[in-house]
């Protein structure tokens, strides 16, 4: 039986997403997830002429309406890149103004036809932003017309970037500082009065040198330990879990959840662990593990980790699934211990492959993972690229990360 048997174990070939999409999340000032932007493989511009600008719309319109789109976005904000073309057509009239924010795009300039479509837009009630913005006199009608102004992180400097929110935040407009990519930048851009943060920051780990591991994350460290071991101990897993009642809890609630539909209540960890069987112990109690570690980090850190978990074991169907599942949520072990990965590594017995392709060094997992982050950052052709070298199925990868995140979804809200 499969960790979650109500989805398939591996993604269906009907499944069809119409072009490849991920997503970034947009934290606030909790670090709790405002919204997505939702990353297309090829912008509008690109893609389309004006003899098919329905298509374009008709393509975007199905992309976010679409369950694809729901699933990526899990009820919070999408924001969505619109060219010019796309606005002064009302295309953007199509999407539901309560779910998605209008980014006005960098390259778009101002005339009239596009002010009266935004106008248009802003009387209807759809929160619009500013992409990339640098401020000249002629985008002045665009401010006028904001509610959310970008500021990108990594092409401006710090003078620039508190001028920014000196400048438009008193006129009520909420600064999103995008690129963050370190604690560090996080750190000043909230110091500075951003409202939104945007980037991988979230990901990356806080590293103080000598930092001892929690007790509590140090048990949940001696839980991966034991499920790494060749050979199941049940007895050693069930100590583990029983010594910590909210890990007993998550085990009880999860198996009875509609995730696995066992017909009676399960209500002792031993019964649980009878009925799951080794190979289905080893990946709930490494997502056990990884909830349990993550503390007070954004939640979004638990789902890519599970994610990445899921669908490196998807992408490695022919392979160690477990090593590959076990491969994905380590990726992200740094963030969640604030310890360089070579001290965490050393103290779990991992299989040899998994602990080389953690460390960096060059074999088939590191590249099953460097394909999944890809993915999930929306580096498309470094994606086609690592798809071609792991004679991957291009055109089902979407199929993979979407059917990926859906599990990890469903997992994380047990």
């Amino acid at each position: 039986m499969d960790f979650c048997p109500t989805l398939p174990d591996s993604p269906s070939v009907t499944h069809r997403p119409t072009r490849f999409i991920a997503r970034q999340p947009i934290f606030d000032r909790q670090e709790h997830v405002y919204g997505y932007e939702l990353l297309f493989r090829s912008g509008l511009e690109n893609r389309y002429t004006g003899n098919d600008a329905d298509a374009a719309a008709r393509d975007v319109a199905d992309n976010f309406l679409n369950a694809d789109a729901r699933t990526l976005t899990a009820g919070r904000k999408a924001f969505i890149n619109c060219t010019r073309q796309f606005l002064v057509n009302e295309y953007a009239t199509l999407l539901p103004k309560a779910e998605i924010v209008i980014e006005i795009l960098e390259t778009i300039e101002p005339d009239a036809e596009v002010l009266a479509a935004c106008r248009r837009l802003k009387d209807l009630g759809y929160v619009i932003a500013l992409d990339d913005f640098v401020y000249s006199e002629k985008f002045q009608p665009f401010v006028e017309l904001a509610n959310i102004i970008k500021i990108d992180f990594q092409l401006s400097g710090r003078l620039e970037r508190q001028q920014a929110v000196a400048k438009f935040s008193p006129f009520g407009i909420d600064l999103l500082a995008e690129k963050v990519e370190t604690r560090a930048e996080l750190a000043e851009a909230r110091a500075s009065g951003y409202v939104y943060f945007q980037g991988y920051f979230f990901c990356r780990p806080q590293i103080v040198p000598g930092r001892h591991i929690p007790a509590f994350k140090l048990h949940y460290l001696q839980i991966l330990q034991a499920i790494s071991k060749p050979e199941l101990d049940r007895s050693e897993i069930e100590a583990l879990i029983d010594r910590e009642v909210s890990l007993c809890y998550k085990l009880l609630r999860l198996v009875n959840s509609a995730l696995f539909g066992f017909k009676r209540d399960i209500s002792s960890t031993r019964h649980a662990l009878e009925l799951l069987g080794d190979r289905v112990v080893k990946k709930w109690a490494a997502v056990a593990a990884v909830l349990g570690m993550t503390g007070n980090e954004p939640n979004e850190l638990v789902l890519t980790s599970l994610t990445r978990g899921r669908c490196c074991e998807f992408l490695g169907a022919r392979e160690d699934e477990q090593s590959l599942f076990l491969l994905g949520i380590l990726s992200l072990m740094e963030a969640m211990l604030g310890r360089p990965l070579s001290e965490i590594v050393a103290e779990i017995a991992l299989p040899d492959r998994v602990r080389a392709a953690l460390l960096g060094k060059s074999n088939r997992y590191r590249e099953i993972l460097d394909l999944v982050t890809a993915f999930e950052a929306g580096r498309w052709n470094e994606v086609s690229e690592r798809a071609l070298g792991l004679r991957q199925d291009e055109s089902q990868l979407s199929a993979t990360y979407l059917q990926a995140l859906d599990w990890a979804q469903k997992v994380f809200q047990v």
